[in-house]
């Protein structure tokens, strides 16, 4: 149940303190959207980000070691897990973009290079998108496998993306919360996007390549494939 979350803990905490630390750089709390502080909408993109992530680890690792979704719900145990999971992964890109708005023009770039690293970011996030869609599937996306034996045994994604990487959601899907901070321009965007690209990949080291391993045995290679 705890394996690595003391290390989970240490790297949330030091990332955090890293945010807090670089929320002060000038220009990043500037602005507001709809009354509401660029502060605040920083808060609620991290803080988002954060209740995601531990509900997933808590979650993944209650239903792995002792069934608690499936013995509680039965057949019905991930669809429970899952309702809550993408309403929060959901909110995570749709906070973000009011994060963005909010503290437009806080970036130094020159005119034209926000779009053009937006149009360049999209193309990657897009292609994995797809991938993710039509090859691996939202219900392996979300941990099916820790729940149902039939999704546990499915063979390695090797088409679209995952022919290239196994890791395509966290390496190049999480490319999209990247977007909003170039294309308007805002620092404070890129700060909540740099936190959560950085902690999905503590969630990656801490939580499901453990979990990949009980799972699937000792050889995984991350969200593509065992």
């Amino acid at each position: 149940m705890l394996e690595r979350q003391g290390l989970h803990a240490a790297l949330l905490a030091l990332l955090l303190a890293g945010a807090w630390a670089l929320a002060r750089v000038d220009g990043v709390l500037d602005g507001s959207l709809a009354g509401i502080p660029t502060g605040t909408w920083l808060a609620a993109s991290i803080g988002t980000a954060v209740a995601h992530q531990l509900y997933v680890a808590v979650g993944w690792r209650l239903e792995l070691h002792r069934r608690t979704f499936t013995r509680a719900f039965g057949q019905a145990g991930f669809t429970v897990f899952a309702v809550p999971f993408f309403a929060l992964i959901l909110t995570r890109p749709l906070l973000i973009v009011p994060l963005a708005l909010a503290n437009r023009g806080t970036l130094p770039l020159p005119p034209g290079a926000g779009l053009a690293i937006s149009a360049l970011l999209a193309v990657p996030a897009l292609y994995a998108s797809y991938s993710v869609v039509r090859y691996f599937g939202f219900r392996r996306a979300a941990g099916a496998d820790h729940f149902d034996p039939a999704v546990a045994a499915l063979p390695p994604v090797r088409e679209g993306i995952y022919r290239w990487t196994s890791n395509a959601m966290y390496l190049h899907a999480f490319l999209w919360l990247w977007i909003p901070a170039f294309a308007w321009a805002s620092k404070a965007a890129l700060l909540s996007a740099g936190f959560q690209h950085a902690f999905i990949w503590v969630h990656a080291w801490c939580v499901e390549f453990p979990d990949l391993r009980r799972i699937h045995g000792p050889a995984t290679a991350g969200d593509g494939a065992p």
